[in-house]
């Protein structure tokens, strides 16, 4: 009879950018002979399924990957967009039922979301080890375990509010960012859930160098030197969905009638724009980005998922599509990594979430940077100032982006070919990192290994 496979669970926050590449990593341990039991909230659990439903070719759950679920704490009309609120409860919610989980099914490993690392508490309740992963770059896991001596620093008060005006840089090669622009100072425009937020981050940054590793979406020949600065890290990235028709990691159906589409532009002509999940528009600044578009002569195709703004209704949108038919495409949720591997896609108009970061550098996509929150202007900062892979986008006085702005970013970055030669090179490095020899491919090795014993 044959052993049984080694049984992990894999637990990660209740967000898009967070399921979607913990469940590619679940997919590489699958194919290396582990059996994951992926634990979503129930209200996510019932995206995911619907989602795959949705999917054009009716996915079901990935071979090896159980799909299970526990409550989130949260109501059925509960503000899952409210991250200090929904962070904030689901340790008293899934604490109990983890550890019910982990004893009936007799897990030896939890890997755990670095938001998640309460649940280094599992280790001391059961004996099960935990591993964290950062889905967010090692710059950013650096600056948090920073945060203390920046609060101490005066830098920041204790409700992210900055004090003091400057440029922090850990070390040379990481990211410069300006004080205002630390993940955690424009995470909320509230100060109340910033200090929430914050509680929560000095509370758990004492577990992170608890746990037997931190395995990290990023590779060691982009940030080195952050790195070193996180405890017992294990860079495994840039991480990609094995099988890019289907994946148990979206909680949108994704809409494959744009690939298509793809194949009939000229290559090199088409200006992707998405902004991720939770970026919020009001009517003017996204009436604004629809101008800009059309304004560039260039085809595009433009996410615009279902409540990423306030005030436009589907009429507008409807009559917008109509007219920028032929030249646009406009779709609710698209799939990302493979149309930026598509050879007709010029450039990326990103806010800079980690694994947009990670999916654009890995196809040697030049980047237009429009973040919106939390790290994501951090990751800016490594495109345009570190990698030197894109510009930034600049609003006005009024904190409008307008449509001759838009325009000209994309006729300056598609004009620029010192970007274009960069995004090449860092193409080639994540390539490499990713292939089999290479640091990400013998580091995925040793988390096998580890995993296994």
């Amino acid at each position: 009879m044959a052993a049984p496979h080694p049984h992990v669970m894999v637990l990660p926050f209740p967000a898009q950018g967070h399921v979607m590449p913990l469940m590619e990593l679940s997919h590489r341990l699958v194919g290396h002979s582990l059996e994951v039991d992926f634990v979503n909230t129930d209200y996510n659990h019932d995206r995911v399924l619907k989602a795959m439903q949705g999917a054009e070719t009716g996915a079901a759950g990935p071979d090896g990957v159980n799909m299970v679920s526990i409550p989130d704490g949260m109501g059925p009309d509960g503000d899952r967009t409210d991250v200090a609120t929904l962070g904030s409860g689901l340790p008293a919610a899934m604490l109990g039922p983890l550890e019910e989980m982990v004893r009936s099914k007799r897990i030896k490993w939890v890997i755990a979301d670095v938001v998640m690392c309460w649940a280094t508490e599992l280790a001391a309740r059961t004996g099960v080890r935990v591993a964290l992963f950062s889905t967010c770059s090692a710059a950013t896991i650096a600056l948090r375990l920073h945060l203390s001596k920046l609060i101490d620093d005066d830098v920041l008060d204790e409700c992210a509010t900055v004090r003091r005006n400057e440029t922090i840089q850990l070390s040379p090669k990481m990211p410069p960012v300006e004080a205002a622009e630390i993940p955690w100072a424009c995470v909320s425009s509230s100060p109340d859930r910033r200090r929430v937020i914050i509680q929560i981050l000095l509370k758990t940054n004492p577990m992170i160098p608890l746990a037997a590793t931190v395995i990290c979406n990023t590779f060691e020949e982009i940030e080195s030197e952050a790195l070193h600065l996180v405890p017992n890290a294990l860079p495994v990235g840039p991480l990609e969905a094995p099988e890019l028709s289907r994946s148990a990691g979206q909680l949108w159906p994704e809409e494959l009638a744009c690939l298509p589409w793809l194949d009939a532009q000229a290559r090199g002509s088409v200006v992707y724009v998405a902004f991720g999940s939770f970026t919020i528009f009001d009517a003017a600044r996204f009436q604004e980005l629809a101008d800009g578009l059309e304004l560039t002569g260039r085809p595009f195709l433009w996410a615009v998922r279902p409540n990423i703004t306030t005030g436009i209704g589907e009429d507008w949108l409807d009559a917008f599509k109509r007219r920028v038919e032929g030249k646009g495409l406009v779709v609710g949720w698209a799939p990302q990594q493979r149309v930026l591997s598509h050879p007709s896609v010029a450039c990326f108009v990103s806010h800079c979430g980690w694994n947009s970061t990670m999916e654009g550098l890995r196809h040697g996509v030049p980047f237009l940077c429009w973040p919106y929150f939390a790290d994501q202007f951090c990751n800016q900062s490594y495109i345009c100032n570190v990698w030197g892979t894109g510009v930034k986008i600049h609003a006005d006085e009024r904190g409008v982006v307008t449509k001759e702005e838009i325009k000209n970013k994309v006729e300056q970055l598609l004009g620029d070919a010192g970007i274009k030669a960069r995004a090449a090179t860092w193409k080639d490095a994540a390539c490499t990192s990713i292939a089999a020899g290479g640091t990400s491919y013998e580091n995925l090795l040793k988390l096998v290994k580890l995993l296994t014993e």
